[in-house]
């Protein structure tokens, strides 16, 4: 044996990897940490792909729920009146019917108008629209009431001040929203 190899023995012999081994095993380590880095990033797309698969369906229903909705809410106003006018049909028929009647007296006519105002009324009550008219006596309420004027009472009224005197004109309630206030007299302060 040479001298020269002597290094190179020892190194066999003491199970010491030589910098070629060492270069070729970092060189595995690197391959092997790219690979799995790979396959990391080729799930990771995969799974983004996916997500945004998910999303844009999500997306998408949102929008088709948004545009039903739009839809039965167009529907629901356009056939709302139809209910109401349906209701008011009757009372169409009944003025029409007196009408044609030409030889009617003064007391036909009236009985005639007060069962066309009957099946008004009922046909307003069934799609929730209230009188308002208050009595004589109750309290002023500035939502259902408007105010025409403040009448003086005489010294021997027992009638509080602010409270309602006389009705002008009947107001309207529908589903409890005022659609016309009374229009009444209040009770001027003593």
């Amino acid at each position: 044996m040479s001298a020269t190899n002597l290094p190179e023995q020892n190194q066999e012999l003491t199970g010491a990897p030589s910098p070629e081994e060492l270069e070729a095993a970092q060189a595995a380590n690197e391959a092997d940490a790219l690979s799995a880095a790979q396959a990391e990033l080729a799930v990771l797309q995969a799974k983004n792909t996916e997500l945004a698969d998910s999303y844009l369906r999500a997306k998408a229903e949102v929008e088709n729920a948004r545009r039903r909705a739009d839809d039965e809410v167009t529907k629901a106003r356009k056939f709302a009146v139809e209910s109401f006018a349906e209701s008011l049909l009757p009372v169409t028929d009944s003025l029409e019917a007196g009408l044609l009647q030409a030889d009617a007296t003064a007391a036909q006519i009236r009985e005639g108008t007060e069962a066309t105002l009957k099946q008004l009324k009922s046909a307003l009550e069934r799609h929730k629209v209230i009188e308002i008219k208050p009595e004589a006596g109750a309290k002023f309420d500035p939502h259902q009431h408007q105010a025409i004027s403040m009448v003086p009472l005489p010294p021997e009224s027992t009638q509080e001040a602010n409270t309602v005197v006389g009705v002008l004109q009947k107001g309207y309630l529908i589903a409890d929203r005022v659609l016309r206030p009374a229009l009444v007299t209040v009770a001027a302060p003593k």
